[in-house]
């Protein structure tokens, strides 16, 4: 399995490399209604996903599935308009296989963003929560089964798995922005269901302030692999007590996009100071 899986995960590279010439410093995946950032990366290549050897194909609206290389903050950067998840069938190798294949590439800088249900009563919709910490409550791990030394320790720390003067950074450009931030832990769970009041309610005594249903595993990958990382989650609809409505996808996409905008800009200087 693990020489198959490193087969796969080279033969992508491979496929990507012979479109794009020069490895990016930057990657980022765009989650659900962040995708238009993509439209700012200027001498773009864009690749769909189906071209690419062995890349899983996103199956959710809102996320276009195509990979973007080109330049952003007059940085060298390679966006994925889309992600793959747990709940649409993949394994969690298949859904982490672009973090590997972005570090076998090179790439020590990595940017993951989501849409998520806030659970902290000081949360507004819209607003942007840059992910400190997390809670895997996804009930398995990225990094189950065979292990290859060159991708990293088999047990990495995971003390420190997002970046927190980047995070200092960002929130500095999104205030000056005019876009509300914060700062919290984000929950990962299976979806595709949203959560129960009681859910919400429980994950907040855990200490989560945010849950969505992706960015973890991405993460933990990109840790292990020694990449350096920003998450963010756009707070697309509230799991707080009395404020708690019943929602679709539809719903969280539109919320995203009420912000995306801003956040192009907000991402772009980030990008140039990094």
């Amino acid at each position: 399995m693990t020489f198959n899986y490193l087969h796969q995960v080279n033969e992508a590279l491979d496929y990507i490399r012979s479109k794009c010439k020069q490895a990016p410093e930057i990657a980022m995946v765009l989650g659900s209604g962040m995708g238009d950032i993509a439209l700012e990366i200027r001498n773009a290549i864009s690749i769909p996903y189906s071209e690419i050897p062995n890349f899983p194909v996103s199956t959710v609206p809102g996320h276009a599935g195509k990979l973007v290389y080109g330049e952003l903050g007059n940085k060298k950067v390679v966006a994925m308009q889309g992600r793959f998840h747990f709940y649409e069938g993949y394994s969690m190798q298949e859904i982490t296989l672009p973090i590997r294949l972005f570090g076998i590439w090179g790439i020590k800088k990595l940017l993951l963003s989501n849409a998520a249900g806030g659970m902290n009563p000081g949360q507004e919709l819209g607003e942007v929560m840059f992910i400190k910490d997390h809670i895997n409550a996804m009930g398995t791990n990225p990094l189950i089964g065979p292990h290859l030394p060159e991708w990293g320790q088999r047990f990495p720390d995971m003390s420190q798995v997002y970046k927190k003067d980047w995070i200092e950074l960002a929130m500095d450009i999104a205030t000056k922005a005019g876009q509300k931030n914060s700062r919290g832990v984000y929950l990962a769970v299976t979806g595709p269901t949203y959560e129960t009041p009681a859910e919400y309610k429980a994950f907040r005594n855990l200490g989560a302030d945010a849950v969505g249903m992706s960015t973890v595993p991405e993460a933990i990958v990109a840790n292990q692999m020694g990449m350096d990382c920003l998450a963010f989650s756009v707070i697309s609809d509230l799991g707080v007590e009395g404020k708690i409505v019943s929602i679709n996808h539809e719903m969280v996409v539109e919320e995203v996009k009420k912000v995306a905008n801003r956040m192009q800009g907000i991402i772009k200087e980030f990008i140039s100071k990094i």
